[in-house]
């Protein structure tokens, strides 16, 4: 998962968005360095939702991280979680949103800026980046660079052609095809994986086809160069919903795991993010953001720091 991301199918998905969430199509170039407008308050053009300060929350945020505008890094190609809005250059989605309503609550500002996915945790590490929302899996491996709070939950699931696609219901069937996934994400690796597994087995391996972000990948398999896709569970369903019946899931999502908010090691924000999600999950606003984007499925009652259990 980014856990694992506009043009998701080229003209199928530019134009479906507009008319579905009232954010549409924009190019999926990560250099442009597409933002948000910041305001602590709202998220771009998207939000309605008005979050009041909660002093015993932002009386917890470092005085380094109250003095600036905390950028928070997304990779703006896996639609409903975060992508380029209408305008061509916002990044929206219920990650920017609920990252606008924290801040809200920390009585902090953000920028939401839009990054190809693997470059999101070194630029944390390097200082480029204060926030990742990216729906990040909160891993052991990840743990060992930066600090996560979890604030979802979600698994993995497989696409393929709703004509002629191949029948998957777990990696193991994944033996002998072509398999489209976005690089860095743990798609890539569970698919690589398998590879190894198939080959030990004396079948024929997985051929991964790692792309930079989730829209070359889905076009992979739309374009018939790739017989699998995998993403997480609620861009997959999104993504299929969006391809007018060109593309079904295929048997059923696997490894549900926690999304974290990715932060620098040790920066002290883990709490103050932890006590803001708390103060949202209990007034409703975290519920009401997550059923707007129609990913209530996926939403946890109390967020932990690095709980990743593998």
């Amino acid at each position: 998962m980014h856990l694992p991301r506009k043009s998701l199918f080229g003209g199928i998905l530019v134009c479906s968005i507009v008319a579905v969430l009232v954010a549409g199509c924009g190019g999926s170039n990560k250099s442009a360095g597409s933002t948000s407008t910041a305001a602590a308050t709202s998220t771009a053009a998207t939000s309605t939702t008005k979050v009041i300060v909660v002093k015993k929350v932002a009386a917890l945020v470092p005085a380094k991280e109250k003095s600036k505008t905390l950028i928070v890094a997304a990779d703006a190609s896996y639609a409903p979680n975060e992508f380029i809005g209408s305008n061509g250059k916002t990044v929206v989605g219920w990650d920017p949103e609920l990252a606008q309503a924290l801040a809200g609550v920390m009585g902090v500002k953000v920028k939401v800026v839009n990054a190809t996915f693997a470059t999101i945790i070194p630029g944390l590490q390097s200082g480029k980046y204060d926030i990742g929302m990216s729906s990040f899996s909160d891993t052991k491996a990840r743990e060992k660079v930066v600090d996560f709070v979890t604030y979802f939950t979600a698994g993995t699931s497989f696409m393929v052609k709703a004509q002629g696609g191949p029948k998957i219901n777990t990696l193991a069937d994944l033996c002998g095809h072509k398999v489209a996934v976005e690089t860095g994400t743990t798609q890539l690796d569970d698919a690589t994986k398998q590879n190894k597994t198939c080959t030990s087995q004396g079948k024929k391996g997985v051929k991964v086809q790692g792309f930079p972000d989730q829209n070359a990948a889905n076009l992979a398999l739309t374009s018939g160069r790739a017989d699998v896709g995998m993403a997480d569970s609620p861009v997959a369903a999104y993504i299929v919903k969006q391809s007018n019946g060109k593309l079904m899931l295929s048997g059923k999502s696997y490894n549900n795991a926690p999304y974290g908010i990715a932060l620098p090691k040790g920066n002290g924000m883990t709490k103050p993010i932890q006590a803001a999600l708390k103060d949202l999950i209990a007034n409703g606003t975290y519920l009401n953001i997550l059923k707007k984007w129609n990913v209530q499925a996926g939403a946890i009652t109390n967020p932990q720091i690095n709980a990743a259990v593998s």
